[in-house]
């Protein structure tokens, strides 16, 4: 399953990806297949790090409780898993260099300047969500560094109009800094040919082809400090991009459990092995497991995945979950109220190939 981001509750989305591999996991054990079901907390990024700096602690303080709650949460809807781990582990840092140097030997790593949104205050480059604005195309307010809700737009946080870190509050400026980047154009024989042969829902076939057929824009894998992440080998003061070492956490998972187990990660996930890979997401990370996960693997030891199954979002009365609409349930926040097997039913009787939103 998706790794549940270590800087939050698990939530009504969640649940609905969490039960749907349970019960993928029962069913396949029911039909006598042995299957291992893994997943892990992703553990990194500016959001955790911002979150403990909020709470007095530092991130490796922060991180364990929450994945505990996470088990716990988990638990309560049935929910368990072979091995559970986190990608701030010393499996994933080994894991993660060891993939990257195998892309970086085989020339799909380059480097080069870029303009990014800087904070004075804070003395940080900003990520796309800690800048806000107004779009550069239709002028809708509050609208976030990366794209604008209203109008569907894209663009660089550099491009809004009168911005302002969520941060402090101040205007950034713009600083030149020297990223790590992934060159996925040169993956693009490879991606056909995956699309070709791994299991997916026909729609999302549809959406990666089409993505595909265009340019592929290469991956800015790199984040300057101060950032609380694995430091990329071979470079100074730059760290692995959170989406670089989540996926990698999976192998990572695996790995833990493996050598607790008499066996290891070339029999489980190696290019010959004969257990099939299969992931559950939800829609809105299709590019990232579709695209940049199996162009990641191409040149490591590890097989790429056999099918990728793609749900919807959780609604609630036919919105988006979210805090500032008070519509956000939590998973705890569910079973005090309801016996957690009739959402396990109710998300049973709804679930199919399609990528439907479900609605609560």
């Amino acid at each position: 399953s998706a790794l549940p981001y270590a800087n939050g509750e698990i939530h009504m989305g969640h649940v609905l990806e969490h039960v749907q591999t349970d019960i993928w996991v029962r069913q396949m054990r029911m039909f006598g297949h042995e299957v291992l079901s893994f997943c892990a907390d992703d553990a990194h990024g500016a959001p955790i790090m911002m979150k403990a700096e909020e709470l007095g602690v530092n991130p490796e303080e922060f991180i364990p409780p929450v994945k505990k709650a996470h088990i716990a949460s988990l638990k309560k809807f049935g929910v368990t898993y072979t091995n559970y781990h986190s990608t701030h582990s010393e499996e994933n840092e080994q894991l993660s260099n060891e993939v990257y140097l195998a892309a970086k030997e085989a020339g799909y790593i380059y480097k080069e300047e870029i303009e990014q949104c800087f904070d004075q205050d804070k003395q940080m480059f900003l990520a796309d969500r800690y800048v806000t604005g107004e779009c550069p195309k239709c002028s809708a307010q509050n609208q976030y560094g990366d794209g604008c809700d209203s109008c569907g737009v894209t663009y660089s946080a550099t491009e809004l109009v009168n911005p302002k870190s969520t941060l402090t509050g101040s205007t950034p400026t713009h600083k030149i800094s020297e990223h790590v980047f992934f060159n996925l154009e040169k993956s693009k024989d490879l991606l056909k040919q995956f699309l070709k042969t791994a299991q997916m829902q026909k729609p999302i076939v549809s959406k990666l082809s089409e993505w595909l057929d265009g340019d592929l824009k290469s991956w800015d894998i790199s984040r300057d400090e101060p950032y609380f992440g694995f430091s990329i080998p071979e470079e100074n003061n730059k760290y692995f991009y959170v989406w670089v070492d989540a996926p990698i956490g999976y192998l990572a998972s695996a790995t833990n459990w493996a050598e607790k187990n008499h066996t290891n990660l070339q029999n489980l996930w190696g290019k010959d092995s004969e257990y099939e890979i299969h992931h559950f997401i939800g829609k809105d990370i299709t590019y990232f497991h579709g695209l940049f996960w199996p162009a990641l693997l191409e040149n490591s030891l590890y097989k790429l995945p056999d099918s990728i199954h793609v749900h919807g979002f959780v609604t609630v009365n036919g919105e988006k979950m979210s805090k500032s609409k008070g519509n956000f349930i939590t998973a705890d926040q569910f079973a005090d109220e309801c016996d957690p097997e009739f959402l396990r039913y109710f998300f049973a009787s709804k679930l199919n190939s399609k990528i439907e939103d479900l609605d609560l």
